[in-house]
């Protein structure tokens, strides 16, 4: 994955400090359809990382002077060539902290949104980020990081019941 320009520019003057960096996860929901039969369960868009084969949902780092709602509308067009728009705020919180190979460090501070899709919602791979992009149920979702999972269960409980939803405030670090 290629590192943004600002932060190689960053790490030119702070090495492998840490950083801390704004992040967005972009739930990208697909509903049922309203004449879907009784068992049918909402969709959720996933994609395979080259890097290391996991399936996350749409990540990514927000440029300087970006909204979070701005990176996730970016993110999902280029990882994955839909257009999204914003349904609602999922949480805020910071992630486990990242030692990347190279030995760079990272605190995310990551804000999980819900999206839907305006238009086509079929996907295509659209950068070298990803080796994969589809839709699961969220019955049948692939092996995932638990936060993903939390807050892919956030996004279909606000979707079903929002009057009664509640934005997550900090999400379940593991211990170091």
């Amino acid at each position: 994955m290629a590192t943004p320009e600002f932060i190689v520019e960053l790490r030119k003057k702070i090495g492998h400090d840490p950083l801390f960096l704004p992040a967005v996860s972009a739930i990208v929901i697909r509903d049922v359809a309203p004449d879907a039969p009784i068992w049918a369960v909402p969709e959720v868009l996933l994609v395979k990382r080259a890097d290391n084969g996991n399936w996350t949902p749409v990540c990514g780092i927000c440029e300087p002077g970006e909204e979070p709602a701005e990176t996730a509308m970016r993110e999902v067009r280029e990882e994955t060539g839909l257009e999204a728009r914003v349904e609602a705020l999922l949480g805020v919180g910071a992630m486990n902290r990242v030692t990347y190979p190279n030995g760079d460090v990272v605190d995310f501070i990551d804000t999980a949104i819900r999206m839907s899709v305006i238009g086509d919602d079929t996907p295509v791979i659209g950068d070298e980020e990803s080796s994969d992009v589809g839709w699961f149920t969220v019955a049948q979702l692939p092996s995932l990081d638990p936060r993903f999972r939390l807050i892919i269960g956030d996004a279909v409980a606000q979707l079903k019941h929002p009057q009664g939803f509640r934005p997550r405030l900090g999400f379940h670090k593991r211990k170091p």
